[in-house]
């Protein structure tokens, strides 16, 4: 529960870039995770286990791609100059 409140209080109070902005967002998922594992080792369900070790390989790949795609169209990662992301 800690771990989430200071995942959104990072993502309020910092909008300058956009890697600043992942850290709380995977901090978050950290959190859920964490709750994965636990609710896993106390029901002796392996499944649990094993999604929590997808969620952060599949959040890595998806949040690479969005910068990488972002600074090729954009030419920066800088919040301020990202307002108009439309098709």
């Amino acid at each position: 529960m800690i771990i989430s409140i200071s995942g959104i209080r990072g993502i309020l109070l910092n909008r300058r870039n956009i890697p600043i902005m992942s850290m709380p967002i995977e901090s978050m998922l950290l959190a859920v995770n964490s709750n994965f594992l636990v609710f896993s080792v106390s029901l002796d369900d392996m499944m649990s286990q094993s999604f929590a070790s997808l969620v952060p390989t599949v959040a890595a790949a998806i949040g690479s791609a969005i910068f990488v795609i972002t600074f090729r169209v954009r030419g920066t990662i800088a919040v301020e100059f990202l307002n108009c992301i439309q098709g």
